[in-house]
């Protein structure tokens, strides 16, 4: 039956492939929105793989980037601990059934932008002790975990949000490997799993966690009842492990971060498919308390989808609009403020971004870290392209970010890259 049905689709999938899509401005707090596009497949084009053959990302003038990590198994997530340690989250799942023809098609050609190393499951613990960029120690810290993604420390204690569950990890400084079972804080959804990853991070106190948990579905086509606890950010009470719903409504909270000027909470989002290249715009927001951020029954405020039965009117008119679009389908998957003056005048004050990339619009979207600069706790201006060049010439992937993390320490950005499996690092040029 589904062979059939891909055959019957292959037609539309074609035609699709031969479409383009026109430059729009979707990057700020009031991006443009077109009408709807629906297509019962949408355009699907995804950077294939490539080396990268001894090039390397591009990065403005005055900085330097190279690899502190090669050969890892899905880096994903970074943390910096308090002695300067970097750790790693290494880990793919996701368990969640093919429902629909479009399912199984579009899973085919998201895997052909993949990598073909399978994942790790653990954390890898970086040393670099005189800040170089290059570690004096690498070692597996934690193994045998059940993908792990969000980190976070407080009053000495690990954190680890995997698929299922969050777990807690004692710490002592500079300890370089712990074999002791997590304690489980809390259980996490993990039904289905559609959106498997957990971000996490920690209040500024360090008396709350917060857990980004991702929706089971496009847009509720798997059933309502699936969606119990899913596209939500929980506030996890550190020491009992008792947890609130702190918003809903936000489709995949991929990370999370504080922001050092006010310690208000921002997320980065992945928002729906299948209305159009330009529909809907992926965004970064303060997550305020309380607050309903549209999924499934509207977008980017009041803006109804009519796919979803029933629709909420009531939900709809209490919508929050995010603050700060990042264009459609550029997938951001990290988020981190700089801290400390950051890297001078032209960075000091605002956050890095990594964009995954695009998989469903026809001209490649995202595949990039850019700086989104702030000013009194807010954006405050266009979005510049800080780490480029993951594109090679051809339209072939090198690269794909994913976690971003500042390290005031040395004054370096870390980015996770999980197609070369490569972490590397920004770092101004020695003068």
């Amino acid at each position: 039956m589904i062979r059939r049905g891909l055959l019957a689709l292959s037609l539309p999938l074609a035609l699709a492939a031969c479409g383009g899509s026109e430059a729009i401005d979707q990057y700020g707090p009031d991006p443009k929105l077109p009408a709807r596009d629906e297509t019962l497949i949408p355009p699907m084009k995804i950077a294939r793989p490539a080396g990268w053959e001894g090039a390397l990302p591009t990065v403005p003038q005055g900085f330097t980037i190279a690899p502190i990590a090669t050969d890892l198994k899905i880096p994903r997530q970074m943390l910096v601990l308090p002695n300067g340690d970097i750790l790693v989250a290494e880990g793919s799942g996701g368990n969640a059934p093919k429902l629909r023809p479009k399912d199984v098609i579009a899973g085919y050609i998201k895997s052909l932008g993949k990598s073909g190393v399978k994942g790790g499951d653990r954390i890898t613990l970086l040393r670099d002790a005189n800040g170089d960029g290059k570690p004096d120690l690498r070692t597996i810290f934690i193994d045998k975990l059940n993908a792990p993604y969000g980190l976070a420390y407080a009053e000495g204690n690990l954190y680890v949000a995997t698929q299922d569950a969050l777990l807690q990890f004692p710490y002592r400084d500079g300890q370089v490997r712990i074999t002791t079972p997590g304690v489980e804080v809390t259980k996490l959804p993990s039904r289905i799993n559609h959106h498997w990853t957990k971000s996490l991070t920690a209040s500024a106190d360090g008396t709350k966690l917060y857990v980004g948990i991702g929706s089971n579905s496009n847009i509720g086509e798997r059933g309502l009842e699936v969606e119990e606890d899913r596209a939500v950010i929980w506030e996890v009470d550190r020491l009992t492990g008792s947890h609130r719903t702190h918003v809903s409504g936000i489709r995949n909270p991929t990370a999370l971060a504080i922001n050092p000027e006010n310690n208000a909470l921002w997320a980065a989002v992945n928002e729906r498919d299948e209305l159009g290249a330009h529909l809907v715009p992926d965004y970064i927001t303060e997550v305020r308390r309380g607050a309903f951020y549209g999924w499934p029954y509207s977008y980017w405020g009041g803006n109804i989808d009519p796919r979803v039965r029933p629709q909420r009117p009531d939900l709809v008119r209490t919508a929050v609009r995010p603050d700060y679009a990042l264009d459609s389908h550029v997938a951001p998957l990290g988020i981190s403020f700089v801290t400390g003056g950051g890297f001078g005048p032209s960075f000091a004050q605002g956050a890095f971004v990594g964009e995954h990339g695009s998989w469903n619009r026809q001209d490649l979207a995202g595949y990039k870290v850019i700086w989104v600069p702030f000013a009194g706790g807010k954006p405050a201006g266009k979005p510049v392209d800080f780490v480029t060049g993951f594109i090679d010439g051809n339209g072939r992937a090198r690269g794909r970010p994913v976690g971003v993390t500042y390290d005031a320490r040395t004054r370096a950005l870390l980015i996770a890259d999980d197609l070369s499996n490569t972490v590397w690092r920004v770092a101004p040029a020695a003068r």
